[in-house]
């Protein structure tokens, strides 16, 4: 395949900017991905998206997954050598995985597709970022050691609704010079989840628990991060800077707009859509980042057409799609059969913003000061026009999250999990012509409490029956597989019950409780 530049002679060129246009000099992609954030607190976005061909698209279906990846790298102009780049991906996407496909597209009816992105080691969609991203976090690293800007280790502090914090566990563990910290909101995870983060083995990893819900823990961490006071103390005690592996660093979303090509690539190849033919793309999200790679890999020339974004009972994303307002100032937070979307602030929605109003920091930078004083901000009409142009919105009650589940493995023998079926659902209710692809984020597996009441008919603020509601995540999911004949539990959330835990601290929410933690971590 030709290259869409010349990286010989314009080696890593393209350079990173902030949504708050509050840095004088664009920087590389190592030092976007080593800091996370931008020093404004806004987020590093490339200055130039690379647009590939529709026959260069296609072409990535010739090789294998681990190959495409490096492909889009390479287009996005990185400034790591194209063979340090396809070296990192082979190691991102091998036997970690546990399909050659990486993520297979299954085929439910003649016009609608599921993208399983789960079958990394901690059998969600996290995988298929931060297996990448701490392979090209130590390499960025190494550049900026070598060019004599970097002389520190790091800490990298995540704020989770479930799946990232096992995946950024998974990823970052015994990787040199540096230790990772997560906190998930107590009470707020399923008890798969819960245990696949408190029994992670390792020496460079924490973990804890936090009162509160998941804003309350992205809060914490977001105004750690902005403490130039504790970020000085690291540095002086510690010799340690902080990092991010949330989706607000750009390392975890250039991953993520690989597998949007690449599907598109992988459904005509296997006969399902016309080459150049739409399609529409479904994503369940909270935070915004995994529809926001969408919208990225639709810039680069992939052909979506429309992206539909499917919330659960938190709608804050479906109404600020619908009206241009964005206002959680007496918005109630609702527990959900999905609760890695249960999320109010959205974080990489400022990335989209920033985009679709012309690349306008001062305004993103007004809307999100609202946004923390006020609680709201409204976008101007051509920046909503331009929103409402490709993004639709769709939120799905508690009640046809679950009936979706049982509707479907019903008619196609297909078990999934709360989130892919409120994907599933928004997906049906706004689709139209084009076929659709849904995206599916967990194995069911990682929410059998819900993948039962749902199979049950069992409401979900119904309570399970209590020889049901006494079994563990584990011994739960077995009877699920004994019901309905799906055996196919990966072993590592099969095994979890004989796995010791080893994490059980609970700390408050606010920067000081959270700094105190990770200060106490980084002395052992």
């Amino acid at each position: 395949m030709g290259d869409v530049l010349d990286r010989k002679s314009s080696f890593g060129e393209n350079r990173y900017i902030d949504t708050r246009a509050a840095i004088d000099e664009a920087v590389p992609f190592t030092q976007a991905v080593i800091d996370g954030l931008a020093p404004s607190g806004g987020l590093y976005v490339p200055q130039s998206i690379p647009r590939f061909p529709l026959e260069r698209i296609l072409e990535l279906a010739d090789l294998p997954y681990s190959e495409r990846a490096a492909d889009i790298y390479s287009a996005f102009n990185i400034d790591i050598p194209d063979t340090d780049i396809h070296e990192l991906m082979h190691k991102s996407y091998g036997d970690n995985f546990d399909t050659v496909d990486v993520c297979p597209i299954q085929k439910l009816d003649e016009d609608v597709h599921v993208l399983e992105l789960w079958h990394g080691p901690t059998s969600a969609f996290k995988d298929m970022a931060l297996q990448c991203l701490p392979n090209f976090f130590a390499a960025s690293a190494d550049v900026l050691r070598e060019r004599g800007q970097l002389d520190n280790n790091f800490c990298i502090l995540v704020a989770t609704s479930g799946d990232t914090g096992k995946a950024a566990l998974e990823g970052f563990k015994g990787v040199k010079g540096v230790n990772v910290g997560v906190l998930f909101p107590d009470g707020g995870v399923s008890d798969i989840q819960r245990k696949q983060m408190v029994t992670t083995t390792g020496d460079n990893v924490c973990v804890w628990a936090v009162r509160g819900n998941f804003d309350d823990c992205q809060t914490g961490v977001k105004k750690v991060f902005g403490d130039d006071a504790f970020a000085s103390q690291l540095k002086s005690d510690a010799n340690v800077a902080l990092s991010s592996a949330n989706s607000i660093n750009w390392g975890r979303l250039l991953p993520q707009i690989v597998y949007y090509v690449s599907s598109y690539a992988e459904l005509v190849a296997e006969g399902n859509v016309s080459a150049g033919d739409p399609i529409d793309v479904c994503v369940p999200t909270g935070n915004f980042g995994n529809i926001l790679a969408a919208w990225y890999a639709r810039q680069m020339g992939t052909p979506i057409e429309n992206l539909f974004c499917a919330s659960n009972e938190n709608r804050v994303l479906t109404d600020f799609i619908n009206t241009g307002i964005y206002d959680i100032s007496d918005r109630e937070f609702v527990l959900t059969p999905s609760p890695s979307m249960d999320i109010l602030v959205s974080s990489n929605l400022e990335r989209q913003l920033f985009e679709l109003s012309g690349r306008n920091g001062q305004a993103i930078s007004e809307w999100m000061t609202s946004l923390n004083a006020e609680k709201r901000f409204q976008a101007d009409p051509d920046t909503t026009k331009a929103m409402q142009a490709v993004f639709k919105g769709e939120s799905v009650s508690n009640n046809d999250c679950l009936n979706a589940i049982k509707s479907v493995f019903d008619k196609y023998d297909y078990l999934m999990d709360p989130h892919t079926a409120v994907s599933y659902t928004a997906g049906m209710r706004l689709r139209k012509d084009n076929p659709l692809l849904i995206i599916s984020t967990a194995h069911w597996a990682k929410f059998g409490d819900n993948v039962y009441r749902a199979l049950h008919g069992i409401a979900p603020e119904q309570s399970l029956p209590q020889d049901i509601a006494s079994l563990t995540g584990c011994q739960l999911n077995e009877l699920i597989a004994k019901e309905t004949g799906k055996w196919g539990i990966p072993k590592r959330l099969a095994n979890l019950d004989a796995m010791p835990i080893r994490f059980s601290e609970v700390i408050d929410g606010n920067q000081s409780a959270i700094e105190q933690a990770v200060a106490t971590f980084l002395e052992h």
